[in-house]
């Protein structure tokens, strides 16, 4: 619910700080004092446009900030948690509005788009008045108001889901379907490519072991020439290393001073042993073998032959094939899923008329039933002449839809021989009101929002109509937060707290504020009410009546 109000430099209010509720509270005040001004500026923190005109004359910004209580609406902590907004059981919209006219929203101090602001205001409070919040107005609520009200919503649901998942398979197979002819060929070209790849029998690092080979073998007669002259210039040194090395070894040049140098000649000789040795080994593994080089070339042509059809490196046909045939192996798998779509298809389509069948006779049942109501709370509102009707229009396809086998709008004529309209399109926001106090006192049991303000709710109407407004509300206001701006006393004598609205204008400028008024105080404002500009006696032992019966 609405727990705190905080209004600054907008339009004629300098500075306004409401505590607000649970139950039913009144706002009063004379005309032109500024009772709808809060109600404008909570507008602005759930989405609506703004312009430079509200903002505080000789002031740059209007800043204005709501703070709901979302403990019990699991609706509005999901939509917060889905979007990284939570901030525990609280939640504040907060709007500022430049005198250039350029606006920034927030979300719990988020930065948010006046979008997100609209679509979470509908899960946190509805306001009835010439604006349209109404979340009533749309047909999706007035859906849901109907199964909720019938005790169909997990009926609903079930129907939501199994049609939804009845369209997400068809789309699939529509895809699978409509790509037929194309996914034909294409896994007739990756059968064959696969069949020649497989064929091809390409061996790990095969690639690279016949590139060596063919190079040993174009040039085998001058590796071997030019590795048996290296043998012998190495057998050579060899001998006269060793030839060196006795010479300076014997007794004569027995001297510490030789002893780095023989060392050195030893080694040099052991390695030039060691290196002809790899020679001779390198030698005897190249030979000149004209069958086997051809064998060796004409698979190293194969090779490249694929590769070049495939237009890709040599290097490349391993990853290649394996590529190909995964996405082989997905696209038969594909098709041979149709059957399968068939199949889950046909048990959804069963699944779906049952429930939905289900779903439509408990609707026309409930509807029955809420439009008594309605039409009765109607008529004590003084509207016994206005007729509503929740119509339901059976869908001409017979596609599973999410919403069921009819489509609903609720349908309002307000007089007799007027066609019957959507709701959404009625002119009087005093009708407007008072046909959704009656939808929602109606439906209170099962009433999803849980703050609704009214305005001009008591337009046109006095008496014992006027009264029967009032208890409508306070009967409401057991269900959920109810805010009301009115003029009448019969409406406002039955609050459970009281707001009063007033204007004074200093220094040539005008300036509005709102206070909660005592017991004392609240007297005085409905006899004001009663009595107009002179307050008698009578009007006060009236008043104090009126709220000794407004709240029992």
């Amino acid at each position: 619910m609405l727990t705190d109000l905080i209004i600054s430099n907008y339009t004629i209010v300098d500075k306004l700080e409401l505590e607000t509720s649970s139950g039913l509270t009144v706002i009063t005040g004379e005309t032109g004092a500024g009772k709808s001004i809060a109600l404008d500026a909570l507008g602005l923190c759930l989405g609506d446009r703004a312009d430079a005109t509200a903002v505080r004359s000789n002031c740059e910004k209007a800043e204005i900030s709501a703070t709901f209580s979302v403990e019990n609406i699991p609706e509005a902590k999901r939509w917060l948690v889905a979007r990284d907004l939570a901030l525990g059981n609280e939640c504040m919209l907060r709007r500022v509005i430049t005198q250039e006219g350029r606006s920034k929203a927030y979300i719990n101090g988020t930065p948010s788009t006046l979008r997100d602001c609209s679509e979470l205001g509908t899960l946190l409070i509805d306001i009835h008045s010439q604006h349209s919040h109404q979340s009533l107005l749309r047909k999706d609520t007035q859906r849901y108001l109907l199964d909720n009200f019938g005790g169909n919503t997990k009926l609903a649901k079930k129907v939501e889901d199994v049609a939804s998942n009845w369209l997400r398979l068809k789309k699939e197979r529509d895809i699978l379907v409509g790509a037929h002819d194309e996914l034909a060929s294409r896994v007739q070209l990756l059968a064959y490519q696969v069949d020649e790849l497989d064929s091809l029998q390409l061996a790990d690092g095969e690639l690279e072991l016949l590139e060596l080979d063919a190079k040993r073998f174009e040039n085998a007669l001058q590796i071997l020439e030019s590795g048996h002259e290296s043998v012998s210039l190495i057998e050579k040194s060899e001998d006269a290393a060793s030839k060196a090395l006795s010479l300076i070894s014997s007794k004569i040049h027995d001297q510490p001073t030789l002893d780095n140098a023989r060392e050195l000649m030893d080694n040099a000789r052991i390695s030039l042993s060691e290196a002809g040795l790899d020679i001779k080994a390198y030698i005897e593994e190249v030979e000149v073998n004209p069958s086997k080089q051809a064998v060796t070339e004409n698979r190293l042509e194969k090779i490249y032959e694929v590769a070049r059809k495939h237009r890709i490196l040599p290097e490349e046909i391993s990853a290649f094939h394996a590529q190909i045939k995964s996405e082989l192996n997905e696209l038969e798998d594909g098709r041979g899923k149709l059957p399968l779509l068939d199949e889950q298809l046909r048990i959804l389509e069963s699944k779906y008329e049952t429930l939905a069948t289900r779903l439509s006779k408990a609707r026309y049942i409930a509807v029955e039933d809420l439009e008594e109501k309605i039409h009765a709370l109607l008529s004590s509102l003084g509207m016994k002449l206005c007729k509503i009707v929740f119509s339901l229009k059976k869908r001409d396809s017979l596609i599973p839809h999410p919403k069921g086998l009819e489509d609903m709008e609720l349908l309002v004529s307000t007089n007799p021989g007027s066609a019957e309209q959507p709701l959404r399109k009625i002119a009087s926001g005093g009708e407007l009101s008072r046909i959704s106090l009656a939808i929602q006192v109606a439906s209170a049991n099962t009433a999803a929002i849980p703050s609704i303000v009214f305005d001009e709710i008591d337009s046109g109407i006095g008496g014992a109509v006027a009264e029967t407004v009032g208890k409508l509300l306070k009967q409401l206001s057991r269900h959920c937060q109810i805010l009301c701006v009115t003029h009448l006393p019969q409406v406002a004598a039955f609050g459970n707290s009281h707001l009063f609205a007033s204007k004074v204008v200093k220094d040539g400028t005008a300036r509005a504020s709102m206070t909660s008024l005592g017991k004392s105080e609240r007297i005085d404002e409905i006899a004001r009410m009663l009595a107009g500009t002179k307050v008698t006696d009578s009007a006060v032992a009236n008043a104090k009546e009126m709220i000794g019966l407004g709240q029992n």
